[in-house]
């Protein structure tokens, strides 16, 4: 071999290769193996076969559902990769016999979801695969479940993915266009320079206290600050507990009616929802007075006073890729 051609396929290899970030990493920590589940509902039954063509397309072109992890190293050191690899669907998209006329098929469908939690994903392949259950629910006519592991990718990522392997209905050469919030008109123009730095100097302060204050709980927590034991708080190996995704439609009217009476946005309506059943679900489990209906009566509050939850939520700080440049990414078939 010339040595311009070694040096060639030594830049090659390196480019098919990539080291994983410290989130995704950190999703691959000892006890923290985090799959993301998506559920997606169709109106007509799914063809395997369309859906292959499709990913091969799309989905298969992305560098993270075209790599697989690799780990280098011994237990002291270990250096964690993607490295591409050729992608067999067939290893990625799981299509089981089920019967049609099924007893309970809404059912079904969460015991199935559960039981696929419960299985790791294979290393030797991309991290992802796709379960396709042509059964009738009262919401669709065949169900699709995606498995992915959350080190390739953080919610908003995934859904602009998603976006970009589709097309719009009246032109299938468009990609499908994003409405963009518009940002509210400044009310402190009319202000001078003078009110503008007290104003300044004020949310820094504020800034610098929220700061000062946030620090202080998360110090506190770590040595006695302990969140109030309460129903939802897990035992010592909850996380070895059988898992099951419950879910219920809410009309995205609704929820669209509600943030324009507010005057909120649609993250503030589902995250008062998910307050509001919390705090239900607490109440009737305190109360233990339950109808026979299942309603529970909600005159007064049997939640203690001071009760102290907490939940940790990671956020990525960094801008997430557009639907564009997901459908750039694809196309190129590389990074």
């Amino acid at each position: 071999m010339m040595m311009g051609d070694h040096v060639k396929a030594t830049r090659n290899s390196h480019h098919d290769e990539e080291p994983l970030s410290p989130a995704a990493r950190f999703f691959h920590a000892p006890r923290f193996n985090v799959y993301i589940i998506a559920i997606m509902g169709c109106k007509t039954r799914i063809n395997p076969d369309v859906v292959k063509a499709g990913l091969e397309q799309t989905l298969v072109k992305h560098p993270r559902f075209s790599s697989k992890m690799v780990v280098d190293g011994n237990k002291y050191c270990k250096n964690q990769k993607w490295t591409r690899t050729k992608v067999n669907l067939e290893d990625h998209i799981i299509v089981p016999e089920l019967d049609p006329n099924i007893d309970f098929p809404d059912r079904f469908v969460e015991d199935y979801v559960s039981n696929v939690t419960r299985t790791p994903l294979d290393l030797s392949k991309p991290l992802w695969e796709l379960h396709i259950l042509n059964i009738k629910t009262s919401d669709a006519e065949a169900v699709g479940v995606f498995r992915i592991h959350h080190s390739m990718g953080d919610g908003a990522s995934l859904v602009s993915l998603l976006l970009a392997c589709t097309r719009k209905t009246s032109d299938p050469e468009a990609l499908p266009s994003v409405p963009v919030r518009k940002r509210a008109g400044s009310t402190f123009n009319s202000w001078d320079g003078f009110w503008w730095f007290f104003l300044a100097i004020w949310l820094f302060l504020r800034l610098i206290w929220n700061t000062f204050v946030d620090v202080l709980l998360f110090v506190a927590t770590i040595l006695f600050l302990n969140d109030t034991k309460t129903p939802i708080k897990g035992a010592p190996g909850v996380e070895l507990n059988v898992k099951k995704f419950v879910h219920r439609t809410v009309s995205l009217d609704d929820i669209k009616l509600v943030k324009n009476a507010m005057n909120t946005t649609v993250n503030d309506v589902v995250v008062g929802i998910t307050q509001a059943g919390l705090s239900r679900y607490l109440n009737r489990r305190y109360s233990g007075e339950e109808q026979k209906d299942g309603r529970v009566k909600q005159s007064n509050s049997n939640i203690p006073k001071g009760i102290r939850l907490r939940t940790a939520i990671l956020v990525n700080l960094r801008k997430s890729a557009g639907i564009q440049d997901m459908a750039d990414m694809m196309a190129k078939g590389s990074k």
